[in-house]
């Protein structure tokens, strides 16, 4: 499918402070001569703020990283995940189309939108509010069907549900993402039977983080969450990772619990196993090892 930029471009695009400092931060994570593999994070970060990625925005992405422009408008055109119109200010319904979904009524979901937004996907509301297109798996089929507003998962939807949820929306509330008719995640529809004894909060975390979080519907200007950079832990930790050495201090635990690992870069357990069917364990493995010698002599 061909896909071209859209005729009506911004004059210009520029990051927010805080996003252009995630995105300066993503370029160190490449060694020095190979930041132009971040184009992906930093044409995402550009869509995540304005909605969707004008022309002025994939120029700066690549002025950036010291990309010719058609490189940038490349990646952008390849990926359908790139908006390359402009989408409603309050939010791009996303509908799930795929097979389960589609069982389970996406058609009808679809039918509201283009009653409720514009006949055609890809088309701005009346009101410039809202756009919709239909997507493939979005990975929630056990709660089917389903939309991603924004940047969340509404799931367990209805025609009525998903009317209620654009008028909501329309008049500047925030609904709660999730499930729709209560299910704390992918449970069965008629109740959890097993782990019925585990209690905890009535939100699952994404739903718990998306509330917390408040406003999920807004662009992401950068000021949501703080802006992490693990591989920067210590001043020169950018420059060792790209010689393969990495000087921060290890914070997470290590496989097999800490034990060391020897020059073949694999744990000393596995170093040590008599073959990849019997690898090393407590229960004499100089016995396994010598039954193994025994049946090798009999060939």
């Amino acid at each position: 499918m061909l896909r071209r930029l859209h005729p009506v471009q911004p004059d210009s695009f520029e990051f927010t402070p805080a996003n252009l400092e995630w995105a300066r931060a993503q370029m160190t994570k490449y060694p020095e001569g190979r930041q132009q593999s971040a184009i992906i994070p930093l044409l995402w970060r550009a869509q995540e703020q304005e909605g969707w990625l004008s022309r002025p925005a994939i120029e700066t992405c690549a002025e950036m990283l010291g990309m010719a422009y058609i490189r940038a408008l490349e990646v952008a055109t390849f990926y359908f995940m790139f908006q390359l119109q402009p989408v409603g200010t309050v939010a791009n319904i996303q509908i799930c189309g795929t097979t389960t979904c589609m069982i389970c009524g996406a058609e009808a979901l679809i039918e509201v939108c283009k009653r409720k937004i514009a006949p055609t996907p890809h088309t701005l509301s009346a009101d410039g509010k809202f756009s919709w297109e239909e997507v493939e798996c979005l990975g929630a089929c056990a709660n089917a069907p389903m939309a991603q507003i924004g940047k969340d998962y509404y799931e367990d939807l209805t025609p009525e549900s998903l009317e209620a949820l654009i008028d909501r929306m329309s008049a500047g509330e925030v609904p709660q993402p999730g499930s729709q008719v209560g299910r704390f995640a992918s449970e069965p529809a008629t109740g959890r039977t097993s782990l019925t004894e585990i209690e905890g909060s009535e939100m699952n975390a994404s739903v718990q983080l998306a509330t917390d979080l408040g406003e999920t519907l807004k662009r992401i200007d950068g000021t949501e969450v703080p802006i992490l950079t693990k591989w920067r832990r210590t001043p020169d930790a950018a420059v060792d990772d790209r010689t393969g050495r990495d000087t921060a201090p290890e914070i997470e635990p290590r496989p097999s619990k800490g034990m060391p690992v020897d020059e073949t870069g694999v744990t000393e357990q596995e170093a040590e196993a008599a073959s990849a069917a019997r690898p090393r364990s407590k229960r004499e493995p100089q016995g396994v090892r010598a039954e193994e010698a025994r049946d090798g002599n009999k060939d």
